[in-house]
């Protein structure tokens, strides 16, 4: 082709251009017409489905004592059942509105280090990197990067958001969609979320005035995190 092209460019440049042109459209457009159609009758990949998490004897405790002691002081409010890596959302009323999986800190415990808030992640062991348990009322805020972020604690540094870009070594998203909770926890102690689940869900209850996030334990008893729970039995007990 390239002798071609020079010879005919040495007696008229403009109708060599043109040749060169003229002979490639044809290919050229019967080659776009076979990927379209391949890419017509190839099968489409299916959507990665996000787990739905059922909860489990604990989290259907906390959800009955949350619901009637009114713990949650009519806010919004989402359980965080790290045994199991879940979430589970409710309006201010109580009702249910989902639930997804969740990746949490790699450690288990259900405490803080002291002044874990003030290092930088470089400086947090592993054995530092807990989700700790309790009852936050968690508001949005800004972080680094001027990121707006639900905070869950902010004293120590503990925050509700999605997967943030970083490593692919550590397989989040893998992570998150894979059916059991044994490798959910892969985090310096934030809780992540779904994209969708976070978009649809929980930003809009939570961006008014925020909400309360119930993170349960994983080495404490409920009762050790959440006295009022011990008395639950009665109430239910006098209320039949």
């Amino acid at each position: 082709m390239i002798p071609i092209l020079l010879a005919l460019a040495s007696v008229t440049p403009h109708v060599a251009v043109a040749a060169s042109h003229g002979a490639n459209k044809p290919v050229a457009a019967t080659a776009k017409k076979k990927a379209q159609k391949q890419a017509k009758s190839a099968p489409k990949k299916p959507a990665q489905k996000i787990p739905d998490p059922q909860a489990s004897v604990d989290a259907t405790r906390m959800i009955d004592w949350i619901a009637s002691s009114h713990n949650n002081a009519g806010y919004p409010y989402a359980i965080i059942d790290k045994k199991a890596a879940a979430i589970f959302l409710f309006d201010a009323k109580g009702k249910a509105l989902g639930s997804a999986p969740v990746l949490i800190g790699i450690a288990t415990g259900d405490d803080a280090t002291p002044g874990i808030g003030a290092k930088n992640l470089a400086e947090i062991g592993p054995a530092e990197k807990t989700t700790p348990a309790g009852r936050f009322l968690a508001k949005f805020g800004w972080a680094a990067g001027k990121q707006r972020i639900l905070w869950v604690d902010y004293a120590t540094s503990v925050a509700l958001h999605t997967i943030p870009p970083g490593n692919p070594k550590e397989r989040r998203v893998e992570r998150m969609l894979s059916p059991t909770s044994e490798d959910n926890r892969i985090t310096f102690g934030c809780i992540n979320l779904p994209k969708a689940f976070y978009g649809a869900k929980v930003r809009p209850i939570f961006q008014k005035r925020g909400g309360y996030v119930y993170v349960m334990p994983d080495t404490k008893s409920l009762e050790e995190v959440f006295p009022p729970i011990r008395v639950q039995p009665f109430l239910n007990a006098s209320a039949s």
